[in-house]
């Protein structure tokens, strides 16, 4: 496991506020399941396609049509919660949370929250090297989504694209644990990466895929431990919801903005309003949506149509037995196993894809601080370069791991891996033949090495005179050598033979 420290949240500060105050931040994230078919119709759930041409009779609320439990979709919400470390709930139900748009033509939702098929989890949330803090999860419920409703293909019509009603989500609702900006979009992230290694949902946040409803209150310092102690939500101040965040940047900006503004009303003699609210990224504000509804005034009900959902122990052992190995987990790998920093096994852990490539580099080249240096420092820096992502990118992970093999057999040195780097990134080839083709194979050859040394040293005696008065010229000798013998000696021979010879010359 890895090393860490857990530290508490330190009250935030605003600036030109009269008093101190703290944030206090919950979450309800909004996953799509990884899922082909819609969570109650074989649908597609394919992102842009046609409008309305993934629509089941279903999904379009037609008079007769019963919805179809998705076990697909059940079993990825169980994978979730054992990932997040949750309690998986063996019996669940599904309820109908009624409310009225045009892009949700059943007039409800159908959702779950009196049984959630998921409880009480957790997540870490790194907030630097070596510290962390835990986020505690509530609850992951199953539901289906919205349509789209569209206004500004025309300036008098609107327009409803049905594509999205049905998809099945994943709502992972956290406690009120989160005390900052920062530390918010950090549990986000952590949250999608994740969700990514398991498979479970894309974390897309462009497509909508992820999205995340920020609850925000402010409160006085002392007032979060008593709500600890009592779990009364009065001590932590009224709080509004910003909906349908889907960037981290935006997060970040809009929680500060939104609690700025609570902190200004209170301290003017104001109250807040408890409401849901939309962020305007153009103008850094946010700006009143609807007020905030509370549970009963959904008329939230069992659902008739669907049966309580029943699962067996069994079933989710074996969900359990396929979990991958998890980002934190390989995280604490990398740097027992490998020797990496904390740095780097953070870098190559972030994202799945990344954590892949470098293995399979591992496995071919055979030496893992060695390939981490150069998945890090040549690969991504070359795919940021070209705008590219790694699995796009026009060198394998065998190719480059055959690159740290070279390197580590001594058949090429550092300076010249790059240049073999280049011609097999650019022109696709084989790096082992890239090496015997061009000739740019490393001289290790003791003898020859020895005799450009003794030329080099009896063409300079000058040069060797002031390094016998000061040994860091000896670097300059290495140089001409490694000049003379177009980079390819072997540099650690090349400086044990100058040491040697100056001190006999």
């Amino acid at each position: 496991m890895l090393d860490l420290t857990y530290e508490a949240p330190k009250p935030k500060v605003i600036a030109g506020a009269k008093h101190d105050w703290e944030l206090v931040i919950g979450m309800e994230v909004h996953a799509q399941v990884s899922s082909k078919a819609k969570l109650f119709s074989g649908a597609s759930t394919q992102f842009g396609a046609e409008p309305n041409s993934n629509v089941a009779f279903v999904d379009a609320g037609m008079p007769g049509m019963l919805p179809v439990i998705n076990e697909g979709c059940v079993a990825l919400a169980v994978k979730t919660g054992l990932g997040l470390k949750a309690q998986i709930n063996l019996n669940s139900a599904f309820d109908r949370k009624n409310y009225f748009y045009p892009d949700l033509p059943q007039g409800y939702q159908i959702s779950q929250l009196y049984h959630p098929i998921v409880g009480e989890g957790e997540v870490l949330v790194e907030m630097g090297e070596g510290v962390a803090r835990l986020v505690r999860i509530e609850r992951i419920h199953l539901e289906q989504d919205a349509g789209k409703s569209i206004h500004d293909m025309d300036p008098a019509m609107s327009f409803v694209d049905l594509n999205r009603t049905g998809v099945a989500l994943m709502e992972i609702v956290s406690r009120p644990d989160i005390r900052g900006p920062e530390e918010a979009a950090a549990y986000v992230t952590k949250l999608r990466q994740i969700l990514r290694y398991l498979g479970t949902c894309d974390g897309n946040m462009q497509n909508g895929n992820l999205r995340a409803d920020v609850n925000v209150s402010v409160c006085r310092p002392g007032q979060y431990e008593k709500y600890l102690e009592t779990q009364d939500f009065s001590h932590l101040g009224t709080r509004c919801e910003i909906k349908n965040m889907n960037s981290m940047r935006f997060i970040q900006a809009a929680i500060d903005y939104e609690a700025r503004r609570q902190i200004a009303i209170v301290e003017a003699g104001g109250e807040v309003v408890q409401e849901t609210r939309l962020y305007d990224a153009d103008k850094n504000e946010t700006r009143s949506m609807r007020s905030k509804e509370e549970a009963h005034d959904y008329r939230y009900f069992p659902d008739p149509d669907l049966l309580p959902l029943e699962i067996e122990q069994g079933w989710v052992d074996d969900i359990a037995a396929t979990l991958p190995e998890l980002p934190d987990d390989k995280k604490s790998r990398f740097i027992n196993d490998m020797g990496l920093s904390d740095y780097d096994a953070s870098v190559l852990t972030a994202e799945v894809e990344n954590a892949d490539f470098f293995e399979e580099v591992v496995a071919t080249g055979g030496d893992g601080k060695m390939a981490a240096n150069w998945v890090i420092n040549e690969l991504f820096g070359r795919l940021k370069k070209d705008d590219t992502a790694i699995g796009d990118g026009p060198i394998s992970p065998a190719r480059l791991g055959q690159i740290v093999a070279l390197i580590k057999k001594g058949d090429i040195s550092g300076k010249i891996a790059k240049d073999v780097f280049e011609i097999a990134y650019t022109q696709d080839r084989d790096p082992e033949e890239i090496v015997e083709t061009e000739g740019m194979k490393q001289v290790t050859d003791t003898g020859a090495i020895e005799a450009a040394v003794d030329e080099v040293i009896a063409a300079n005696p000058a040069q060797v005179a002031k390094a016998k008065e000061n040994p860091k010229l000896a670097g300059w000798f290495v140089g001409q050598v490694m000049k003379a013998t177009g980079g390819k000696a072997n540099p650690k021979a090349v400086n044990d033979l100058v040491a040697q010879k100056l001190a006999e010359s």
